[in-house]
């Protein structure tokens, strides 16, 4: 059968391909690569209807519903870059620009960097230096991306908030007239404890995520809890993962006694709700057996 392919927007046609039953999203990619090299298959983005879902590379021709006969819709998705790039540059800005302005302090404070560092202080920059330092190892070995690219833009987008909210946290835990919080060690000691079990349950469901998909695969699968007593949390969200990464921070909060650490845990509370209800609504979609007693992150409630 001839299949076409069409500009979502224009309705112009590109191009024309002799296909099978058989043949898969994947394989028009790479033919229509060939007949325009600039758009490799990263950048290809494919649907049955100009406003409909965009189809997986597994997707099969003789399995798809055209709204047009034989007509697939295409959209570029523009320049791509690879999801472990991106996230070494997010996660690495952070914590060398914390850093500068811990070790470093004479060249942000002047003469007032002589102050002695209250000892809170040190705490909280082992604990942004984990977090960062744990993240960009998680990239390198344990994370196993759906998607090997997204667009180079948001590259700039998130890495603008990441380093903004590093420099304005790090600016203030670390400003010479920096006040120890109200509560003295009690608070120090149990907003450490909580950020420390936080980080742990984290690590643990990511772990539990890649055990879910082989390497090289784009398998999904239902989470469950293992013996790993941080899993038992997938008992009652989807993406514990994230409830433990705004715990952490609440924890850091609560140490430091920064109004900006807590602006930086709201906001990220806020991003990670957007994303856990997205992942949440896929996991019911793709999955008819889902577990229906869970939520998106906070349990019983979102």
């Amino acid at each position: 059968m001839e299949l076409f392919v069409v500009h979502a927007k224009s309705g112009k046609e590109l191009a024309s391909f002799s296909v099978n039953e058989s043949t898969t999203i994947g394989d028009i990619k790479k033919q229509y690569e060939r007949k325009n090299a600039k758009y490799y298959p990263d950048r290809q983005s494919y649907r049955v209807d100009p406003r409909g879902k965009m189809l997986k590379d597994e997707d099969r021709v003789g399995n798809l519903s055209f709204s047009t006969k034989n007509t697939l819709y295409f959209k570029d998705l523009g320049p791509q870059v690879g999801w472990t790039t991106v996230f070494l540059t997010e996660y690495a800005g952070p914590l060398v620009i914390y850093l500068i302005f811990y070790a470093r302090p004479a060249l942000i404070y002047g003469k007032l960097a002589d102050t002695p560092k209250p000892m809170v202080v040190n705490i909280a920059a082992a604990c942004w230096s984990f977090h960062y330092a744990k993240r960009l190892l998680e990239t390198v070995f344990v994370h196993r991306f759906s998607h090997a690219t997204m667009p180079i833009m948001n590259i700039f987008r998130n890495s603008s908030y990441y380093w903004g909210f590093a420099a304005l946290v790090a600016y203030f835990v670390n400003h010479p007239l920096y006040t120890t919080p109200s509560y003295g060690d009690l608070q120090i000691y149990s907003g450490l404890g909580l950020f420390a079990f936080s980080e742990l349950g984290n690590l643990s469901i990511h772990l539990a995520f890649k055990r879910l998909r082989p390497a090289g695969s784009k398998v999904r699968k239902i989470p469950y809890p293992c013996g790993n007593p941080f899993t038992q949390l997938f008992s009652f969200v989807s993406c514990p993962n994230y409830t433990y990464e705004v715990l952490a921070w609440v924890g850091f909060s609560v140490m430091t006694q920064c109004l900006p650490a807590a602006l930086f845990t709201i906001c990220g509370f806020y991003q990670m709700t957007v994303w856990a209800i997205g992942k949440h609504k896929n996991y019911r979609k793709e999955f008819p057996n889902y577990p229906k007693g869970r939520k998106s992150i906070v349990p019983f409630l979102i």
